[in-house]
């Protein structure tokens, strides 16, 4: 007989977790009808973290993406009226991208979608275990190793 491997049992939690939360965040997107695909959206969501519309370049570095990928998504949320290209001004060779106005209203949809995601998978959870299970994804997105003294290396205790 085996022993059990209880990494492998978590990996595979984690892995049905992330599909599951695909799934509901693409139905919950679906239901909205704004006809944005979910790398859209994570592009969108990207775009508004900038103080000044970046170069397209820009964004593939941030989204970890070969900038003719970036080129795609930009693509088909310009032909949606969501993101404009618009020449840099002091470089007219180089183009940046911005939201229009029907990009940031895409955008508060988008938000209140993920919200309404979250609900449904966090409903399960009491206020207690939501806190807990945040400390703990917090933990992981860190990416801290554990000192071996029963805690997480490098965080504030």
């Amino acid at each position: 007989m085996t022993a059990p491997d209880p990494e492998g049992l978590l990996a595979e939690q984690l892995l049905r977790l992330t599909r599951r939360v695909h799934r509901i965040q693409k139905r919950h997107l679906e239901r909205r009808e704004l006809g944005i695909t979910p790398a859209q959206s994570r592009l969108l969501r990207t775009l508004a973290h900038y103080g000044s519309p970046p170069r397209m370049a820009d964004l593939a570095q941030r989204l970890e993406v070969v900038p003719r990928a970036v080129t795609t998504l930009v693509d088909g949320l310009e032909a949606n009226g969501k993101v404009r290209r618009v020449p840099d001004p002091a470089n007219r060779r180089v183009i940046r991208i911005e939201l229009t106005d029907d990009g940031r209203a895409a955008l508060r949809e988008l938000r209140a979608a993920r919200r309404s995601a979250a609900e449904e998978i966090l409903a399960p959870l009491d206020g207690q275990q939501r806190e807990a299970l945040g400390e703990l994804l917090d933990t992981l997105v860190d990416g801290a190793v554990s000192s071996g003294c029963g805690g997480p290396a490098g965080r504030p205790g």
